[in-house]
């Protein structure tokens, strides 16, 4: 029996991991402020609700809202319902009102901070585990590369936690590569506006990360 899963955000992101896992044969909740919008997209395997709804469905959490609402969306869960789960947070520090310098994002962390490592501090029952946050949503699921599998970059201080999202990220087809503790989100971070800086510079938007060895 696959874990149930609940999707934390209704953007692409969010929309995007909920579907492609609900196709893979998890059961799956997405949750939002208002549940109205995503109606069309509920099936028998794809519910929706409210964020406390959601967090009481999932026995793994994924995080999809943009980054400046982070801390504030987990912060209005209910404590208990996020007590020993695996959340992969996909979300990245990018500072809203501010365009990108040259192609660079720009984000609202410091240099020696990471978002993570805040969400994780607010929720220190959970277990949080960066993921997905740095490849498009167009290539979260069964990415097409040429047949060449993409690596995603994980970090968290549960292994337990990493080893449940190292499944999830090989059901959607990439190779997982585990990158330390939390202290290393900072990094993982940072690779989004790596990422981002071709579509910016040359709209190319269809890549990804690849760990060679």
């Amino acid at each position: 029996m696959k874990n149930k899963i609940g999707v934390l955000g209704s953007g692409a992101v969010g929309e995007t991991l909920a579907t492609g896992l609900s196709k893979k044969g998890y059961p799956v909740m997405i949750g939002t402020r208002n549940t109205s919008k995503l109606a069309a997209i509920e099936t028998a395997d794809l519910k929706t609700g409210s964020y406390n709804d959601t967090a009481a469905f999932g026995e793994i959490l994924i995080l999809t809202v943009k980054g400046e609402a982070a801390l504030e969306v987990i912060e209005g869960i209910d404590a208990d319902l996020l007590k020993g789960k695996t959340i992969i947070d996909t979300t990245n520090p990018i500072k809203t009102g501010a365009p990108p310098k040259n192609g660079a994002l720009q984000f609202f962390t410091g240099v020696n901070d990471s978002l993570m490592e805040q969400l994780q501090e607010t929720a220190p029952q959970a277990n949080f585990v960066k993921g997905f946050n740095s490849v498009g949503s167009a290539l979260m699921v069964d990415p097409n590369l040429g047949g060449i599998k993409p690596t995603m970059f994980i970090c968290g201080d549960s292994d337990e936690a990493k080893k449940h999202v190292a499944e999830i990220c090989e059901v959607l087809g990439f190779e997982p590569y585990d990158c330390g503790k939390k202290e290393t989100a900072g990094a993982l971070e940072a690779l989004c506006i790596l990422w981002c800086q071709p579509g910016f510079a040359r709209n190319d938007w269809h890549h990804a990360f690849k760990m060679l060895s």
